[in-house]
């Protein structure tokens, strides 16, 4: 049976504290991040890898509202903004990955998913209504 490994990465992982969050950043953070686990694959197991966004939200929520004030571009809702990174990230991760791999000479696929969260309306976390507004002002 093939062995599973679920490796779950911070926002932090990707973008730390102390960068203001240059693709090169992102992409010299993520490298090491993945040269840090591809041990994994060496020793036969598939991998999952999962990842905190807030870092990168919160700088797409503030490139919505740049946009919005210098140039009139409507904003985004919370839940495209979350996709949004979502697939950047994911695609970041894999071009890094592929590139990791070939450097250790594995040849395994790769696939990026985005995913749908369904967030109960009246959870205590969303009692500001700025929260809510943004948060629900795309439903399904």
């Amino acid at each position: 049976m093939t062995k599973l490994a679920v490796v779950a990465l911070g926002g932090n992982a990707l973008l730390r504290g102390n960068e203001i969050g240059t693709i090169e950043e992102q992409e010299a953070n993520t490298t090491e991040t993945l040269e840090n686990i591809v041990f994994l694959i060496k020793e036969g197991y598939n991998l999952v890898i999962t990842y905190g966004n807030g870092p990168q939200v919160g700088n797409i929520l503030m490139r919505n509202d740049a946009g919005e004030q210098l140039y009139k571009i409507a904003p985004m809702p919370l839940d495209v903004c979350v996709a949004d990174s979502q697939g950047g990230i994911g695609y970041m991760i894999e071009r890094m990955l592929r590139n990791v791999l070939n450097q250790n000479h594995i040849e395994k696929h790769i696939i990026s998913m985005i995913g749908m969260v369904t967030v109960d309306p009246d959870d205590k976390a969303f009692s500001n209504q700025t929260n809510r507004k943004n948060l629900f002002a795309r439903r399904s």
